[in-house]
């Protein structure tokens, strides 16, 4: 029987998103045990402490629904960043922000403004609410916010600038996003998705909610706690904006975006430098090391400022993406980002790196 029921216009324009291969969708495929996933830029330190025990503790109560408005953990975010509760959104991660923000401000008449290889699903959203968007060039693997400051038009709604860049791992500078700043009119929302934040250590790094601070009524920041703090599987983010601009995301989301479980975790993460140091540091000795080990093997990559580096192998990149899930590496390619010799492979334990290196390393000689 003929299915005659379309969906909307701008659904048929949605890139099919495809994120890492789960380990046990391996294991299965190429009966195996003994999988690593270096693909989806999770922690490999684990989840801190704090925010395990306080999930343990809160969930007694999931015969409960969760406080729709996250008023605990938006208190403290507000606190631990000198802004006003009024002033933090609380989402089901920072997609969830992402989301109700093209919800709230975009409709078919508006275009959105984002760089080419940068997080799809600013694509997915956008198309989803029918805008135009518009994509421009990468500035030697990073941002051209020169290039994208050109792009705004007067139908412009929302420009998502990803700092540090997923998949490339750059980073922009103060100064750069200052003189940005200046060129971009007052109708315009500029979104900060500062998901890996934690991990650009640069004295240049932008401090992006000093503009929320100072009243700026067109800036939102992005965080997340999935990254440093380990949260990926109970998704929870969160970002800052004025009151106003922030006020109709609060009538699009969902009543109950951020579960129960999720907000007690990320009140008690917050809590927890100890474990965000430590994974800080485990990041940087792997991402010395993989410098390191693919200068050896002739790799080109992209310096990063992420926990993940992306790196070019080369025509064969699909090849030795499938070669290395036999032997139980997993990594991302590169081809749904428009880098199609490239791959984006997340720092992982020291030795899960070991692993990846003499795979790697054995493969390549195979080529």
């Amino acid at each position: 029987m003929t299915f005659h029921i379309k969906p909307q216009p701008g659904v048929s324009q949605i890139p099919v998103y495809k994120p890492g291969r789960p380990i046990e969708e391996v294991q299965k495929q190429f009966g195996i045990t003994d999988v690593i996933k270096l693909a989806s830029n999770e922690n490999p330190l684990g989840t801190s402490p704090k925010a395990v025990e306080a999930i343990r503790q809160a969930a007694t109560q999931i015969n409960m629904y969760p406080d729709g408005k996250s008023a605990v953990l938006a208190a403290a975010l507000a606190r631990r960043f000198n802004v006003q509760p009024e002033q933090v959104a609380v989402g089901n991660g920072a997609d969830g922000l992402i989301m109700e923000l093209c919800m709230a401000y975009l409709d078919e008449q508006s275009e959105v403004v984002v760089s080419r290889s940068s997080f799809p699903m600013y694509d997915v959203f956008s198309h989803t609410m029918r805008a135009h968007l518009v994509k421009t060039p990468l500035k030697e693997y990073g941002l051209d916010l020169q290039a994208m400051a050109r792009a705004i038009t007067d139908r412009t709604k929302l420009v998502f600038v990803c700092n540090p860049n997923n998949p490339t791992g750059t980073a922009l500078r103060a100064a750069e996003v200052e003189a940005f700043l200046r060129d971009v009119p007052e109708h315009v929302i500029v979104i900060f998705d500062e998901a890996y934040y934690e991990y650009a250590a640069s004295p240049e790094f932008p401090d992006t909610i000093e503009y929320v601070r100072q009243g700026v009524q067109n800036v939102v920041v992005l965080r997340t706690f999935s990254k440093a703090y380990g949260l990926a599987g109970i998704r929870v983010g969160y970002g800052f904006g004025s009151a106003p601009l922030l006020a109709p995301l609060k009538l699009v989301k969902e009543p109950f975006a951020v579960n129960l479980l999720a907000q007690a975790a990320g009140l008690a993460a917050l809590e927890d430098d100890e474990f965000c140091a430590r994974s800080v540091a485990l990041n940087n000795e792997g991402k010395a090391y993989l410098y390191r080990e693919f200068e050896r093997l002739g790799l080109f990559y992209v310096p990063t400022h992420t926990n993940f580096i992306l790196t070019r192998l080369g025509p064969k990149m699909l090849w030795l993406v499938e070669r290395l899930m036999e032997h139980g590496v997993i990594i991302r390619p590169g081809d749904a980002y428009d880098l199609p010799e490239f791959a984006r492979i997340t720092i992982g334990t020291p030795e899960q790196n070991r692993r990846l290196v003499r795979t790697l390393e054995q493969l390549l000689t195979e080529m």
